[in-house]
């Protein structure tokens, strides 16, 4: 993979995840206790071998250029390899990005110093798992041009995405932006081809469309004027994609057997946690004893910043008191820092330095950084930004219209707190 350049887009707004995205970007969105969403796209990266990469942000970016350059600092100069934070420098002119394809046009002069085979386009904010290794394989073997990763979706779904339709031979025939009515599969009525925000180009093809014209974006702008001209190729993500036979060229025979399982259906997973409503469901995923994306398989790790916190602590255990109270976590993830301190915690994601007082309970809810949840509160699908501290008996998620009167709740039910949120005492 040598011959490959990575470029991530980092700079989404995220409009659809406020408050959460108030003062990060997108990418920059913590997730699963310890990590940020761009350490998922960074960590299939280095699984798969790729060792250059260059990461574009733009919109509030300092969380994620200090996350990066505290947690991602591992690349070796003298071996070639590098990750290179490329802020917005207006080379081109006076507007900022204006879209993806842009957003490449106005740093082509890092590609033509590289000068690459390939380039693989990637978004900086899903959460998956994929070898990009495979895809390269993919799109040498059928000769394309382009190649572009997609996911079979509900059409229900569908107009939130580039949608594709292919031939016999998976070469892309059409192509449409976030359509109304998006165009199914011709064998499954109930679902259609979604794009992945996932490219591979020829370098040479790519530096002549962005010098030749002054389109904004990849999936809306430049697939589908090329169609006709170009073989651009569609990659199905989830026949395509499989880790373990990645585990099978490591371990012929079959040592770490029990990891295939988790890889295969690791292979199938992916979520655009576009929404608060998604955000929420992404990080419920990694809960439970079989878990929808397992964040705990060695084969395939995923990657972040490690923080000097002491470990997690369960503390107190009073069957016989008046108020009997028991510090424990169930089908939960609980990150280094925290204490359960005779709170109940169920079927959530703790991230660093959370504290739970006695007789708290929350259920089903994502808890950020140094939040403390105080005596007897009642937590129920909630999302609770950084630097909180929750009074005692405050209660979220068990009256919606109290919480609306406060706070954003989404159309799940999700009430989402802000960071540093003031709370009357």
């Amino acid at each position: 993979m040598k011959d490959v350049l990575t470029v991530i887009m980092a700079g989404g707004r995220g409009t659809r995840l406020m408050p959460l995205t108030a003062e990060r970007s997108k990418p920059a969105v913590p997730f699963g206790g310890i990590y940020r969403l761009i350490d998922i796209p960074l960590s299939n990266c280095i699984n798969s071998q790729l060792y250059k990469i260059l990461i574009f942000p733009q919109y509030k970016s300092q969380s994620l250029v200090d996350h990066l350059e505290e947690g991602w600092n591992i690349f070796s100069g003298d071996l070639g390899h590098y990750l290179r934070i490329v802020a917005p420098q207006q080379r081109t002119g006076e507007q900022w990005y204006r879209g993806t394809a842009d957003c490449v046009r106005q740093n082509l002069y890092l590609i033509e110093h590289e000068m690459p085979r390939y380039v693989l386009i990637l978004s900086g904010d899903h959460v998956y798992k994929m070898d990009y290794s495979a895809f390269r394989d993919y799109h040498e073997k059928v000769e394309a041009d382009v190649t572009v990763a997609l996911l079979e979706v509900d059409r229900s779904q569908g107009s939130e995405f580039g949608i594709a339709e292919v031939d016999d031979n998976l070469r892309i025939r059409a192509w449409e932006e976030k359509p109304k009515e998006p165009k199914p599969i011709p064998d499954d009525p109930e679902r259609c081809l979604a794009s992945m925000g996932i490219y591979l180009f020829r370098t040479d093809l790519l530096l002549d469309l962005l010098h030749k014209t002054d389109h904004d974006d990849f999936g809306k702008d430049i697939i589908p004027r090329v169609i006709e001209n170009l073989k651009i190729h569609a990659y199905p993500y989830r026949r395509m994609n499989r880790i373990s036979d990645y585990i099978r060229q490591v371990d012929p025979d079959g040592v770490r057997r029990l990891h295939l399982v988790e890889a295969t259906r690791d292979s199938q997973y992916w979520r655009d946690v576009g929404t608060l409503d998604s955000y929420w469901n992404a990080n419920m995923d990694l809960t439970g004893v079989d878990p929808f994306f397992n964040l705990y398989g060695s084969l395939w790790p995923v990657r972040t910043r490690l923080r000097q916190y002491p470990p997690a602590k369960f503390v107190f255990n009073d069957p016989g008191h008046m108020e009997p109270r028991t510090g424990t976590a169930v089908d939960s993830l609980v990150s280094p820092g925290c204490i359960i301190s005779g709170g109940t915690v169920r079927s959530s994601v703790l991230a660093w330095d959370v504290t739970i007082r006695s007789w708290a309970q929350v259920d089903e809810s994502v808890i950020m950084d140094r939040v403390e949840v105080g005596r007897h509160c009642k937590i129920k699908k909630a999302i609770i930004d950084k630097d909180n501290i929750i009074p005692p008996y405050t209660e979220l998620g068990i009256n919606p219209q109290a919480d609306r009167e406060r706070f954003t709740v989404t159309p799940r039910g999700i009430v989402v707190v802000p960071k540093r949120y003031f709370w009357p005492q």
